[in-house]
């Protein structure tokens, strides 16, 4: 199924911008060897517990305000539902790359550490996203909330806090929803809606991860190591490509050099 974008998203100005995706070790390595992307299911994104949901002073009509009785209930009601329905979005994050060290280095601290990171070019990544079998989706990902309108899941999945400005994500994403789902596991036994689900989402249909193969050797251009890693880090993921069939250069990070020095 052709990819195609999320609703009002953005791509970057040339098709040509590096992204970066930056992975544990372990994580490059099954990825080397594998050849499959990994996507998590977007209400399990560990390092922010408010992925997909709406902003905190946001609500489905620009009157309402959850301290008003009148529309507490189904303000709730909304958020719930909403909860429910970022379950069908399974993403693997990507990042535009920066000139900015301070920046960099941040990102290879929070993310990659003592790993590395996939280097491709946008139009690479959403070709890959193209070539596999699912309704697919890609772009940028909005910081704050003055671009939002309406009540729409795709913004709310392409929207994050502003303070996660720093990352400059691409998001790719295979929405994939459960069929059965009522959408009412956020009302209790009193029939009252919460803001959440009060329970998980069956297992035998809602998978917390979802894996498809890619080409690595069209998509990748380079790995990078992180600046942080141990000096034999770059010749360990050598190794790992080599035997996985792979084609493209193993380097360190322009960084590496100045490595006492980085914070």
């Amino acid at each position: 199924m052709p990819v195609r974008l999320f609703t009002d998203a953005r791509e970057p100005d040339d098709p040509e911008s590096v992204v970066y995706r930056f992975v544990d070790l372990w994580k490059l390595e099954d990825l080397l060897k594998t050849s499959e992307f990994y996507f998590r299911r977007l209400d399990l994104i560990t390092d922010d517990e408010k992925e997909g949901l709406a902003p905190e002073a946001y609500f489905p009509a620009p009157d309402m305000h959850r301290l008003d009785v009148r529309y507490a209930r189904e303000i709730l009601h909304s958020q719930g539902s909403l909860a429910q329905f970022r379950e069908a979005f399974f993403v693997s994050c990507w990042c535009l790359l920066s000139t900015d060290r301070s920046r960099i280095c941040e990102m290879w601290r929070k993310f990659a550490k003592n790993g590395a990171a996939i280097s491709a070019r946008y139009l690479s990544l959403k070709a890959a996203m193209d070539s596999i079998p699912d309704d697919s989706l890609i772009g940028r990902v909005w910081y704050g909330s003055a671009h939002l309108k309406g009540w729409n899941t795709h913004r709310f999945a392409t929207t994050k806090r502003q303070q996660f400005e720093f990352e400059q994500e691409v998001r790719t994403a295979i929405w994939q929803g459960d069929p059965f789902a009522g959408i009412n596991r956020h009302f209790d036994e009193n029939n009252f809606p919460h803001e959440l689900p009060l329970d998980p989402p069956p297992s035998d249909r809602v998978p917390e991860f979802l894996r498809r193969k890619v080409d690595l050797n069209k998509l990748v251009d380079e790995i990078v190591v992180s600046p942080y890693a141990d000096d034999s880090t770059q010749s360990e993921v050598e190794c790992i490509a080599h035997a996985s069939g792979c084609t493209f250069p193993v380097r360190a990070s322009e960084l590496a050099r100045y490595k006492e020095f980085l914070p």
